[in-house]
């Protein structure tokens, strides 16, 4: 088998990123996915960031194993030619605002009609309903809104901050591929399709909730607080980088302490235990700080490693692909793209021992696809060139 999903073919309406990113994730697992997209410009994602050959390399990454179909959805022989493609689908997925499929022509209960047993897949920002579920959103906005951007707030200005990538929109595409397949399985035991809803909103509250929202788990009185469990993360400068360290238990505390020749901190009664290290948690970084500054990342880390003391040096995202331990999990792939050359991004990272995952094709470019999908619905080649010619598809 190619991979577990084989056999299963979904039709991708998404754009952007988290529709797109869970139906790569499918795709990479075995699935057929067919990328349907706006004849002219296509997924926006096609022309953001950093780019080669016309294609760029976010699109690249999160496109792979998919075949373009480029398809005007406003005309009705799109909708006809979707249709089609839908009756021979096993998942539908759309991230457009609430309502808009529905205005199209292919909301949930036009396509059930197509395909009974359909598994129809719409994610949202807010939901479908509510003040907010109309109004236009990023990443960003969804990063504001859930209290992300709160919990990352300066620790002495309290002004909050947004995480410098997609935090959001990937939390989402990867609750969707679940979601999906978890429908799948309800299939195959007899359940239908059904209808799967998600909202980013949802999703990045339940990503935060169980350790940044932990206080507010407790309703009423009685509970005992304690500092935010990543309040004890920290960069510390060494002699020539960056590096982290975190030892939670007394022996990981008691080995950091031996691994930086300071045993005496081990035996302070205001680092004795690890509430007595959170309750002076400036003091004990300052003295941490002091100490790394001394030594080489090198010399940090074999001396944290000998104590078995948790720690990484800070990598360098142009180096990544070096780091020894994403060498030896040929976890990076590379392949040549027709357009862009030679290309690198992670391959899957769920491995399975019957069914491995692969990466069978390149991001496609935009309606690469388009004749052999219409023909594997049916339609001849004089029906294919009239579609091409009346704009119908591109």
């Amino acid at each position: 088998m190619a991979g577990p999903l084989e056999g299963i073919r979904v039709v991708d309406l998404s754009a952007v990123v988290s529709g797109p990113m869970a139906t790569t994730l499918l795709g990479d697992q075995g699935a057929e996915v067919i990328k349907v997209e706006p004849p002219g410009g296509g997924d926006l994602l096609r022309h953001l960031g950093t780019a080669r050959g016309g294609i760029s390399g976010i699109f690249t990454t999160l496109n792979r194993n998919k075949r373009s179909l480029a398809l005007d959805l406003r005309a009705a022989r799109g909708r006809e030619i979707l249709e089609r493609l839908v009756a021979r689908a096993d998942v539908f997925v759309q991230n457009y605002r609430p309502g808009v499929v529905d205005r199209m022509g292919i909301g949930e209960p036009a396509l059930r009609r197509v395909k009974p047993d359909l598994v129809y897949v719409s994610i949202s920002g807010f939901g479908e309903t509510g003040p907010y579920a109309r109004n236009r959103v990023y990443d960003n906005v969804i990063q504001a809104l859930s209290g992300m951007a709160s919990v990352q707030a300066d620790r002495e200005t309290r002004r909050p901050a947004l995480v410098s990538h997609i935090v959001c929109d990937k939390a989402a595409a990867l609750a969707a591929a679940q979601a999906i397949t978890a429908a799948l399985f309800a299939r195959e035991r007899g359940a239908g399709g059904q209808h799967v809803r998600l909202a980013m909103l949802d999703t990045a509250i339940s990503f935060l909730w169980p350790d940044a929202m932990d206080r507010y788990t407790f309703i009423g009185e009685g509970a005992v607080d304690s500092p935010a469990f990543a309040r004890s993360y920290h960069i510390r400068a060494t002699k020539d980088g960056f590096m982290t360290l975190l030892p939670i238990s007394d022996v990981e505390f008691q080995g950091m302490c031996r691994a930086l020749g300071r045993d005496d901190l081990a035996r302070d009664p205001r680092f004795c235990d690890n509430s007595a290290r959170f309750r002076n948690g400036p003091a004990l970084s300052e003295i941490i700080d002091a100490e790394t500054a001394r030594l080489t990342t090198r010399e940090l880390c074999a001396r944290l490693e000998a104590h078995d003391v948790p720690h990484a040096p800070v990598n360098d995202v142009a180096t990544l692909h070096e780091d020894p331990q994403v060498v030896a999990n040929r976890l990076l792939v590379e392949i040549d793209h027709p357009h862009a050359g030679r290309v690198r991004f992670p391959r899957s990272p769920a491995r399975f021992d019957a069914t491995p995952t692969s990466i069978r094709r390149h991001a496609p470019a935009l309606g690469e696809h388009s004749d052999e999908v219409l023909a594997e619905c049916g339609f001849g080649s004089h029906e294919i060139e009239a579609f091409r010619k009346d704009g119908t598809i591109g």
